[in-house]
Order: structure tokens, then C-alpha cells, then sequence
């Protein structure tokens, strides 16, 4: 049997032979955290939960309900005047609004020991030695703690990624635990390939120390036959293009059964990319007890009617000026006849190698976006020609030459990176000094 989604599965009932599987308890398993960020307890009663969906496993056996444990940060946090809140949020530049219905979002934390996070997840932020919550984090962190959907818009490289991780964890380490043909519990969707591997390695950071805890990355390009292997045992979380995600439901590999958390990272990309319908598809299709994190970088029209239609009263946390340009990136437009572009790239980036060297310093890193394949290859091999050091980065090559290209820009070996729109969004790469269209963007 194929997987059906909720808004079909009434044409089908009729045809179907129904099973009623009855519940001992009434009662949802609840997860209490003291206020002093101590003494930690979770109780648990098994209640029959399923919105239908086909399970991998061969017997159906009752599903957990989902826990939204209530959460609350230290004492000292609580007791923060509504002065000392918005304070904070003007130091942070962050600016946080509230549906007028819902109640005032969570104050800002500055501090992680504040968040009262389980203790596994504590020993990881010490041990990647991250200090203080950046500007998002400490924001968007304690709405999505407390159980609240949220709108957060931050730039790449703002550490909105541990932003919606770490308190998916968390959410994760709530509930009871997945069996061999459940569905994850929390499910990100992310535009690429390499946004989402990124995604899962700082999943897997914060969750170094969780020895049973498992995230599978499910994207295009790689052995779909090992991600089945992986989903049938059963994961916590999975990280995923839309495409292939909707391929492994269609299969059978997977299930939204018990997802209860749910992020959109990048969602103005993935609706650029044409993701809209699997989007929806997935959104549409999850149980009715859900927490949706939408992160984007602009706010179209096209993300104002997604927030409307599957975030319930979110929170809108924005760090900074929604699409504009920060403040530390000067840009120029140098109008050249197409025929002349290469030939002026070049004449640019052989400049810039020789006030690299006479100035005794590494040629800057820099990345070229062009808009085909084709191109990209051309440019690059340009640019080898001329003695400098450039790689192509774009869907033609196969996922090791990717992740091979993207390593070695990271550490230096390669200082030019010449892509297409696979890589425009997403990759966080620190030092980047330089990045030159080539060829102007088809939307505005």
C-alpha cells in the first residue's frame, strides 16, 4: 500500500477494512523541568495515537502520543521586568512580534545555562565551546522551547541552525523513544544538498553525547538504499530535501506519523526552487499536534501565505533588516558586455593574486556565481589556466566532487569556488572575501 495522505484518505475508507484499536489512558505523558534548571522527570502513559498514515512495521501497534513539555528558563529569567526585555532585544537588534491573541513571546536569554537544557545537550554546547547565544538564539531559542511556532528571519551565519536544533533535540528527548518503523519525531526541510548536510552535522554536534539518539540525512545524490536501511530502523530526526523525503513517504520508508516538530529552514529558496508543492504536501499531512519553525531571509508574499496557513499564532523574531544587505558588505555594479565578462573576471582575480603576493598574504577567498552548468566549468577552467586556484561547484557533479570542492574552499586549498545557484544560499563559510555575479540573477 502505497502512502496516502489525510485530505485523500476519506475516498478510500469506504473500501478499507478498519481496525479501532482502544486506549487504556486518557492521560498524555508529561515532562516537568523545575524552574531551577534541576531535577529533571518524565513519566510516561501510552495513549493509542495515529492519523493513518501506512507504518513500515508489520503490526500496528499504538502510537505515543507527542509531549510539549512545559518549559520554563531560570529564575532569574522569570523575574526580568518588561523594561529589562526589551532592553535586552535593543541591545541584541532583534525585534520580536506577537499575534495579537496569543500571549507576549518568551524573554531573551543570554545565557545557555539559563535555557535549563538537558544536561546531555550542556556538555555539548561546552564542548564545540560555545560561549553566549548569538542574537537569534537568544531569541528564538526560548519561543521554541517553550512549545510556540515561529517565524525567524536571520542572515547565513547568524547560528540560526542551533537556533531550531537544540531545541528540537530537546523536543525529541521528550518523547517516548522510536521504535523500527516509526517516522522520525522532528523533520527539517532544507533547499540543497549541502545546506542540509550542514544541518545535520551541527544536529549530530549537539547531540554527540545522546549514544542512542539518530538523525538521518535524506537528500538526492546519494545511495537511496542505504537512506531506506536507515529510515525502516527508525530515527529521532531527519534532515531532508523535500523531493527525496517525498519519495521514501511515497515508498513506504518513512512516516509523519509521530513527527511532532517540524522546520522550514530557508523556505524562501525551497519556494524559489519550485518545493512549494512537496512542501505543502508534507505540511498538510502531519499530525494535528505539530510545532512549526519557519526560518527565511526575505519575507514575499509567498512565505506570508505559508506562515498563514501552517504556523498557528507564531512568534516573528527578526535579527536586524529583513532583506537588506549587512552592514559590513560593500556592493558594486559594473555594467560589461556579456562577451567581455569572462575576460574581466580574469584580468580581476590575476590583479588580485598579485596584491596578494606582494603583500605577502593568501589570495582572499572568493566565490563566482554563474548561471549554468556549462559555465561553470568554463570559468573555472579560466581561471586554473591563469595559475589560480579554482574549483566547480554545481548539480552536474556527483556528491564526493561536491563535498570534496566544499572542503577544500573551506580550508583553504581552493580560494576561488565557481558555482551555480546550488551553493547561493545556505553555506556557511567563514572569510569569505569576495563574491562576484557573473551573471545577473532571473529574479529580483
Amino acid at each position: 500500500m502505497s502512502y496516502v495522505p489525510p485530505h485523500l484518505r476519506n475516498l478510500i475508507s469506504s473500501t478499507t477494512t478498519t481496525t479501532t484499536t482502544t486506549s487504556k489512558s486518557n492521560t498524555s505523558p508529561t515532562l516537568t523541568l523545575a524552574t531551577d534548571c534541576t531535577n529533571l522527570s518524565y513519566t510516561s502513559n501510552s495513549n493509542s495515537y495515529s492519523n493513518g498514515f501506512r507504518r513500515s512495521s508489520s503490526t500496528l501497534s499504538p502510537l505515543p502520543d507527542p509531549v510539549f513539555p512545559l518549559w520554563n528558563p531560570s529564575q532569574r529569567v522569570l523575574t526580568m521586568s518588561p523594561d529589562q526585555v526589551e532592553e535586552v532585544r535593543c541591545r541584541l537588534n532583534v525585534d520580536v512580534t506577537s499575534a495579537p491573541d496569543s500571549e507576549p513571546a518568551p524573554a531573551p536569554i543570554e545565557s545557555f545555562e539559563d535555557m535549563c537544557l538537558h544536561p546531555s545537550i550542556m556538555k555539548d554546547i561546552a564542548y564545540h565551546e560555545y560561549t553566549r547565544p548569538t542574537s537569534i538564539q537568544a531569541q528564538a531559542m526560548p519561543v521554541a522551547l517553550s512549545g510556540r511556532d515561529l517565524l525567524g528571519c536571520a542572515e547565513t551565519g547568524s547560528g540560526k541552525t542551533a537556533a531550531f536544533a537544540i531545541p528540537m533535540i530537546q523536543h525529541c528527548l521528550a518523547q517516548s523513544p522510536v521504535r523500527r518503523g516509526d517516522g522520525p519525531l522532528a523533520l527539517v526541510l532544507a533547499p540543497t544538498r549541502e545546506l542540509a548536510q550542514q544541518i545535520e552535522k551541527e544536529v549530530k554536534a549537539f547531540s554527540k553525547s545522546l549514544e542512542s539518539f539518530k538523525t538521518a540525512i535524506v537528500v538526492g545524490g546519494t545511495n537511496i538504499s542505504d537512506q531506506r536501511s536507515e529510515l525502516r530502523a527508525g530515527v529521532d530526526i531527519v534532515v531532508a530535501t523535500p523531493g527525496r523525503f517525498i519519495d521514501h513517504l511515497q515508498q513506504g520508508n518513512s512516516s509523519l506519523s509521530r513527527v511532532s516538530f517540524v522546520v522550514l529552514d530557508e523556505a524562501d529558496r525551497m519556494l524559489d526552487m519550485g518545493f512549494e508543492p512537496q512542501i505543502r504536501e508534507v505540511m498538510r499531512s502531519l499530525p494535528e499536534k505539530h510545532q512549526t519553525l519557519l526560518f527565511s531571509a526575505t519575507m514575499p508574499v509567498e512565505i506570508e501565505t505559508l506562515t498563514q496557513e501552517y504556523l498557528s499564532s507564531p512568534v516573528q523574531v527578526k535579527v536586524g533588516k529583513v532583506s537588506s544587505p549587512t552592514a559590513n558588505v560593500s556592493q558594486n555594479l559594473v555594467k560589461v558586455p556579456d562577451s567581455e565578462k569572462l575576460d574581466r573576471l580574469l584580468a580581476l582575480l590575476v590583479e588580485e593574486s598579485s596584491h596578494a603576493e606582494r603583500s605577502g598574504h593568501p589570495f582572499p577567498l572568493t566565490i563566482v556565481f554563474v548561471e549554468r552548468k556549462t559555465r561553470c566549468d568554463e570559468v573555472a577552467e579560466a581561471l586554473v589556466a591563469q595559475g589560480l586556484q579554482a574549483v566547480a561547484l554545481h548539480g552536474g557533479r556527483s556528491q564526493n566532487e561536491r563535498e570534496a570542492a566544499l572542503r577544500n574552499f573551506r580550508n583553504g586549498t581552493t580560494s576561488i569556488l565557481v558555482a551555480t545557484d546550488v551553493a547561493s544560499r545556505g553555506l556557511d563559510v567563514s572569510g569569505v572575501a569576495h563574491v562576484i555575479n557573473l551573471d545577473l540573477p532571473k529574479k529580483f
